[in-house]
C-alpha cells in the first residue's frame, strides 16, 4: 500500500495517461479520484465513463459530441465526455471493454489531442488529463485481437497495480471507515474478527454492501454473522461451480500458516498475501486455532 500511495503521488504530479489495473471493485475509481484530487487540474472537472455500458450506436457521440440534428435522436448539442474534461481528468473505466470501433477514434483524438463532433466540420482543441481502469489483462486482449496494440501502447504508460482486498493488510481500517461513514461509530473488535475471515472476492465493493446491509439490518434482529453466512454460503458455491474452491484459500490450516510465515522470516502481511487471505485474518486464525 505504501508503493500504491507512493506511485499515486507521483502519478498526480504529471499529466502522462495512467492505466489501473486490479480486480473489480478493488477501488480503481478511488485511485482516480485521487489522482485527479492531488494533481493541478484539481479545480477542473472529473468526468468519468464505463466503457462496457455504451450503446453500440452511441458510441462516437458519447465521446466526441455532436452538434444539434446530425442524427435522429440528436435533439439539442451534445458536448462528449472528452470535451467535458477540459482542463481536467477524463476516467474510462474498463477500458477492455471499450467497442473495437470507438477504440480507433480514442486513438486518434490521443494522437491529435482534437475531438470532432457529429455533424461538425471542425476539428476542436481539447486538454484533459487521461487516467484508464481495467480488470483485463489488456496485453492478452492484444493478443486475441480484441483491443488495438497501438491504443494499448499509448495508454500503458504509467501501468499502477491496485491491490485486491485481501491483498491489504489495513482491512480492520477500511472496515471501519465505511461503518464510521454509515453509523458515525467504529466496529467492535468482534465483527472485525467476523469479517476479517473471509477473502472478498468482490473486494472493497463487496465489503460495503456487507456493512450497509448491516446498517439496515442489525436493528431489525439480523447479526452480522446472518448476514456474512448468506452471503458467503452464496459465493462459496458459486466458485466451486466455477472450479475454484474459496474455502481451501480462506483458511489454511495452522500448520500451513505457521511454514509461510517461518518462509516469509516472520513477516505476516507477506505470509498472508502468500496464502491469499487478509493480514487481519491470519492473525485471527492463528488466535482461533492455537486456544482450540
Amino acid at each position: 500500500m505504501k508503493t500504491l500511495e507512493k506511485l499515486l503521488k507521483i502519478a498526480a504530479s504529471s499529466t502522462i495517461p495512467v492505466l489501473l489495473q486490479g480486480e473489480s471493485g478493488s477501488g480503481k475509481e478511488v485511485a482516480a479520484r485521487t489522482l485527479h484530487r492531488e494533481s493541478d487540474r484539481k479545480s477542473g472537472p472529473f468526468v468519468a465513463l464505463n466503457c462496457g455500458a455504451i450503446p453500440q450506436n452511441l458510441a462516437e457521440s458519447t465521446l466526441e459530441g455532436a452538434k444539434k440534428g446530425a442524427f435522429t435522436g440528436a435533439i439539442s448539442t451534445q458536448t462528449g465526455v472528452v470535451r467535458a474534461a477540459e482542463g481536467g481528468t477524463l476516467f474510462l473505466d474498463e477500458i477492455g471493454e471499450m467497442p473495437f470501433e470507438m477504440q480507433s477514434r480514442l486513438l486518434r483524438i490521443l494522437q491529435e489531442h482534437t475531438v470532432r463532433p457529429i455533424g461538425e466540420t471542425d476539428d476542436i482543441h481539447v486538454d484533459f488529463r487521461l487516467v484508464c481502469a481495467t480488470n483485463r489483462d489488456l496485453k492478452t486482449e492484444v493478443a486475441k485481437g480484441r483491443f488495438r496494440e497501438d491504443l494499448f501502447f499509448r495508454l500503458n504508460v504509467l501501468p499502477i497495480r491496485i491491490p485486491s482486498l485481501r491483498e491489504r493488510d489495513d482491512f480492520n481500517e477500511i472496515a471501519n471507515s465505511i461503518w464510521n461513514e454509515l453509523q458515525g461509530e467504529s466496529l467492535t473488535n468482534n465483527e472485525l474478527q467476523q469479517l476479517s475471515i473471509h477473502s472478498w472476492p468482490g473486494n472493497i465493493r463487496q465489503l460495503k454492501n456487507i456493512l450497509e446491509r448491516y446498517a439496515l439490518l442489525k436493528n431489525h434482529g439480523y447479526s452480522l454473522y446472518e448476514i456474512l453466512d448468506t452471503e458467503f454460503q452464496e459465493f462459496t458455491i458459486a466458485e466451486k461451480n466455477a472450479k475454484y474452491d474459496v474455502t481451501k484459500k480462506q483458511s489454511p490450516n495452522l500448520q500451513t500458516i505457521l511454514d509461510t510465515i517461518n518462509k516469509c522470516n516472520g513477516n505476516k502481511s507477506k505470509a498472508a498475501k502468500m496464502l491469499g487471505i487478509s493480514r487481519g485474518s491470519l492473525c485471527y486464525q492463528i488466535k482461533k486455532r492455537t486456544r482450540l
